[in-house]
């Protein structure tokens, strides 16, 4: 243990998410050793972040505009809707090139014992776009809803439920990512030929 500020902000690193104590403690003296100048870029860009980034009024995604950049492109498929956990697998899917549709981030993932619930994420929102309300009235109807939970037992909880609430909609089609995903993974991991792979082959729910 050291003392005072150091290990208060070895303790702060070491809570983000990857971040272990040894890492931690690492990452702590590389700033003690830092210029100045760079620790004021550091701390400029966190303000800014915290002050300057929004989420996308459609989707959730992360986003400069009222709209991210999928939601206002006018070339993306408005009837295929890709339904992820957060904003990186956003930027996993995309990387594959296999998707053309738009997206819906729910904010997570149902995980009963760490306190997230249905209400917790983005649920009612999906609700609203596929009955043509909200901020996303003005979208052709969706006919398509592709579920791209993790494939760990957060993500499948997620997805069964999701599939029971869209049994509902007339003519929707649901469908989920194929096999091939290692279970427990994250998309963000999963190499793109992989991930396109299990896009291009998605299953019917």
């Amino acid at each position: 243990m050291f003392e005072g500020p150091v290990q208060d902000l070895i303790d702060e690193l070491g809570r983000l998410p990857g971040v272990g104590p040894k890492s931690a403690q690492r990452i702590a003296f590389h700033l003690l050793a830092a210029d100045p100048a760079d620790i004021a870029r550091l701390q400029e860009v966190l303000q800014k972040v915290k002050q300057g980034v929004a989420f996308c009024e459609v989707c959730g995604n992360v986003s400069a505009e009222t709209r991210c950049r999928y939601c206002a492109d006018a070339r993306r498929d408005p009837t295929l809707l890709c339904v992820v956990e957060e904003p990186k697998d956003v930027l996993a899917v995309e990387r594959t090139r296999e998707f053309k549709g738009r997206y819906h981030v729910l904010g997570g993932a149902l995980d009963p014992l760490a306190g997230v619930g249905p209400d917790t994420l983005r649920i009612r929102e999906l609700l609203a776009r596929l009955g043509g309300t909200g901020p996303a009235a003005d979208e052709t109807a969706i006919s398509e809803v592709i579920i791209a939970t993790d494939p760990n037992t957060e993500g499948e909880a997620t997805a069964t439920y999701l599939v029971r609430l869209l049994r509902d909609f007339p003519g929707l089609s649901v469908t989920r990512l194929a096999s091939g995903l290692p279970m427990g993974g994250d998309l963000e991991f999963a190499d793109e030929m992989t991930l396109g792979r299990a896009l291009a082959g998605r299953r019917a729910l």
